[in-house]
């Protein structure tokens, strides 16, 4: 059994430790605040139990989550609970842990960022600074402070010679603010609430005591949020940096493979958005592996093993070892590869690719390959489904054999509650990096989905190719890649972005 701490929202805030946990879990009860990304570390068989507590709101009171976590685990079943931020501060991970101590069950607790850390630093406002602050508590404002429970003395915390960071106030802002300073502190003293921190909805308001209630009222505050008070607050304006990442805010639906969303979520949540994973397709085993058995049977005929993606290689390597083969087997073969990622694929079987196109695309490869492999027996590794091109022009030229690595299945739905978003318009993109991703996007979505996308919600398109099946489906494209790799298509969104922003900033100013 493992308590584990999932951060204060941004995934990639969990520890090594804890991806590692879900990785292995049979059981996630996680909290409502707990990243789906988080969750789609676990096995998709692993049992998911939502826990999640919030105003207003209990899926499960405290009670039934100690009997899901002590049921689950008794069966021997490896059990995640993942809890938002840090288990052990404000997280009643002591409360589940004495429990589970209670039933006999052992436990492990697993540390998280907690929320005054992480957003601290992602609202650039450090909770201690040598100059300024030698000091922090961390204090729940659960409470109204006027109720008189006696849980906090805030005569003393006005007092506290540091930073107040108060977990859990937006309920009780106006007389959390309104006791400080009656109780001593200045109306004046830099104070900040940060809504979403580390996500990038996070939304950042300073004022001081004085003022921040109204300002929270006037800008519409919701939970989460943390309030800090202290000069610490004043050297946000020098290092605050994760609002001012270039795709900041930007809302992206990203449709590849599951094998592939990790690295490709990861390359924009970098720059700060907020990725929706929808994968269209679904990358599976050759159903039948007949025909790739008898060429890997005769490798030893071929000049060239040509890949034309990531997934092409990884399934051709697997195959090579479930018939107890390993790297010897590609022996002389001359290795061709359809673009960078597709050779860092190879590469990462310490396999170099002789033969990189200078742009990204199955007429590029035919091309390059024309010149290279005419008269030579060369060997197309690729999906079951797609376009034929490097058969139909290297075939007049080479003994060309085609064969299915891996195949293509369409998804069978989108994630729920999507459809709606792009509806509503409260998605900005969507990334389209094949024909077959964009066309199954098309049949999956309700006819006033598809009614929004590329006018409410724009289209982002990995290549020419893609972009003219786009269009055939009555969609326009707003940003293509200049580079046909997924680098390439994130690159032109970070341009677009700072298109826009510059025409925003020129339109602003007094001068336009």
């Amino acid at each position: 059994m493992y308590l584990v701490g999932a951060g204060p929202g941004d995934p990639g805030l969990l520890t090594r430790r804890g991806a590692d946990l879900l990785a292995g879990a049979d059981v996630v009860v996680y909290d409502h605040l707990a990243s789906s990304r988080l969750l789609d570390l676990a096995r998709p068989e692993a049992i998911r139990i939502c826990a999640g507590k919030s105003v207003g709101h209990c899926t499960l009171n405290q009670q039934q989550i100690h009997e899901v976590l002590i049921e689950h685990a008794r069966s021997g079943r490896a059990v995640v609970r993942l809890k938002g931020g840090d288990p052990l501060v404000f997280g009643r991970g002591g409360e589940e842990a004495s429990a589970l101590r209670a039933a006999g069950i052992s436990f492990e607790i697993v540390p998280g960022v907690t929320a005054a850390v992480g957003v601290a630093a992602y609202s650039g406002i450090p909770p201690t600074h040598r100059d300024t602050a030698s000091a922090v508590a961390f204090v729940t404002g659960h409470n109204d402070p006027r109720s008189g429970d006696g849980r906090l003395d805030w005569s003393a915390l006005a007092r506290f010679p540091g930073t107040l960071v108060v977990y859990m106030g937006v309920t009780h802002l106006a007389a959390i603010c309104e006791t400080l300073i009656g109780e001593g502190k200045p109306a004046d003293t830099p104070a900040a609430i940060v809504e979403s921190g580390t996500l990038p909805a996070q939304r950042t308001t300073t004022g001081t005591l004085a003022t921040l209630p109204r300002q929270a009222v006037e800008s519409g505050l919701r939970p989460p949020a943390l309030l800090i008070v202290g000069e610490v607050v004043l050297l946000r304006d020098r290092l605050a940096w994760f609002e001012r990442l270039p795709l900041f805010g930007q809302r992206i639906v990203v449709t590849r493979p599951e094998a592939e969303l990790s690295r490709s979520a990861a390359s924009l949540e970098t720059m700060g958005a907020e990725v929706i994973a929808a994968p269209t397709v679904v990358v599976r085993p050759i159903a039948d592996p007949g025909p790739l058995d008898d060429a890997i049977g005769r490798l030893e005929s071929f000049d060239w093993l040509v890949f034309t993606s990531p997934n092409g290689v990884r399934f051709f390597i697997d195959r090579l070892d479930k018939l107890g083969l390993d790297l010897r087997a590609v022996g002389r073969l001359q290795l061709a590869a359809i673009g960078p990622t597709t050779a860092e694929a190879l590469a990462a079987y310490h396999l170099r690719a002789d033969l990189v196109p200078d742009l990204f695309r199955s007429e590029a490869l035919a091309a390059s390959l024309a010149t290279r492999a005419a008269g030579s027996r060369v060997l197309l590794a690729r999906a079951d489904r797609g376009r034929t091109i490097l058969r139909d022009q290297l075939g007049p030229l080479a003994d060309v054999t085609q064969v299915a690595v891996y195949q293509n299945a369409d998804a069978d739905a989108l994630p729920d509650g999507l459809d709606d978003r792009i509806t509503a318009g409260s998605v900005d993109w969507i990334t389209l990096t094949s024909s077959a991703i964009a066309r199954r996007l098309h049949a999956l979505l309700s006819e006033s989905a598809r009614q929004a996308v590329g006018t409410r919600v724009r289209l982002a398109s990995l290549s020419p190719v893609t972009s003219e099946t786009v269009r055939a489906l009555g969609w326009e494209v707003a940003v293509e890649a200049r580079d046909y790799t997924w680098d390439g298509l994130v690159r032109s969104l970070v341009e677009q972005a700072d298109n826009e922003e510059r025409r925003r900033i020129t339109l602003a100013s007094p001068e336009a």
